[in-house]
C-alpha cells in the first residue's frame, strides 16, 4: 500500500477548496442571473467592427453599443433585487399614469360630462389624438421589429399589455403628445406648465428605470409624440364641423329610408 506524500496531499486539498469555490461562485452567479437586465442569449447583437465597413456602418454599431450601455446603466429598477429595487412600486405607478386605458376611460368621460361646447371640443380632439398615436406607434413597431430587453420578471400587468416590440416607446410619444397638447388647450399657469413637463419627464424616466425600452426607443418616443400634437393642430375637429357631419350622415340615413319606403309602395 503506497503512502501519499504531503505535495500531493496538499494539491488534492487546494482542488477540492478551488472546486467548492468555483461551485459556489457558479451558484452565487445562477441566483443573481434572475434578476440581471439581459438574459442569455436575449441579445445576440454583434457589435464588432472592422475598417473594411463603411463610415456609416461603423457609427452606427458605435451607436447602438452606446445606447444598449447606457439602459443597462439606467434599468436600476428593474426587480426587486435591483440597487433602486425599493422604489419600484412607486416607478410603476408612474408608469402607469401613461398608459393609455387611463387616459382614454378619463376622456371619455369628460367628453360626456363636460358642461360647455368647447371643453367638449378639446376632449374630443384628445380622444382622437389618442387613438392617432396607437395607431402611429403600431405601424412603426411592427416595421422596425425591435425587440424589447429581456423582462427580469412577468407580471400580470406586464402578461396582458407589453408589447413585443420596443422601438418606439409608446408610453413616451404619449407622454410628450399630452403634455404639448395640454400646454397649449388647457394649462395658463407656469407652475401647471411646470407640473405638465415634469411628469411627461417622469413618465419616459420611468420606461428606462424599469428596464422596459432602450434609451433610443424613449428618445425617437418623445419626438414623434411632440410632433404629432402639430398633426392634431392641422386636423384640429370643432365641434360646428362634428355637427354638420353627423347631421349630413342622418340626412342621408333618412334618405334612404324614405326611399325604401317609398319603392315598397310603389311595388305594391
Amino acid at each position: 500500500m503506497k503512502m501519499s506524500s504531503p505535495t500531493s496531499r496538499r494539491n488534492s486539498c487546494r482542488g477540492v477548496a478551488c472546486g467548492n469555490r468555483a461551485s459556489s461562485d457558479c451558484h452565487v452567479r445562477r441566483r443573481g442571473s434572475s434578476c440581471s437586465y439581459f438574459s442569455s442569449g436575449a441579445q445576440t447583437e454583434d457589435f464588432s467592427v472592422s475598417l473594411s465597413q463603411p463610415i456609416f456602418t461603423i457609427t452606427l454599431r458605435f451607436l447602438l453599443a452606446i445606447d444598449l450601455w447606457l439602459s443597462k446603466r439606467l434599468g436600476v429598477c428593474a426587480c426587486e433585487e435591483s440597487s433602486w429595487g425599493s422604489i419600484r412600486p412607486l416607478v410603476r405607478l408612474v408608469e402607469f399614469s401613461g398608459h393609455v386605458i387611463p387616459w382614454l376611460v378619463g376622456t371619455v368621460y369628460t367628453l360626456l360630462r363636460g358642461e360647455s361646447a368647447a371643453e367638449q371640443e378639446i376632449m374630443l380632439n384628445l380622444a382622437l389624438a389618442l387613438l392617432l398615436d396607437l395607431l402611429l406607434v403600431r405601424a412603426v413597431k411592427t416595421l422596425v421589429r425591435r425587440r424589447r430587453p429581456a423582462q427580469n420578471r412577468s407580471e400580470i400587468l406586464s402578461a396582458f399589455f407589453v408589447e413585443r416590440y420596443s422601438f418606439p416607446s409608446g408610453h413616451a410619444t404619449r407622454a410628450a403628445m399630452c403634455a404639448r397638447f395640454l400646454l397649449a388647450q388647457q394649462v395658463d399657469t407656469a407652475s401647471m406648465r411646470v407640473l405638465v413637463v415634469g411628469w411627461a419627464t417622469l413618465v419616459s424616466l420611468s420606461r428606462l428605470l424599469l428596464a422596459r425600452h432602450y434609451v433610443t426607443d424613449v428618445g425617437f418616443g418623445l419626438a414623434m409624440g411632440y410632433c404629432q400634437y402639430s398633426l392634431v393642430e392641422r386636423l384640429w375637429v370643432t365641434w360646428d364641423c362634428l355637427q354638420d357631419l353627423l347631421l349630413m350622415r342622418l340626412r342621408e340615413r333618412l334618405n334612404k329610408a324614405y326611399s325604401g319606403l317609398w319603392m315598397a309602395d310603389w311595388k305594391r
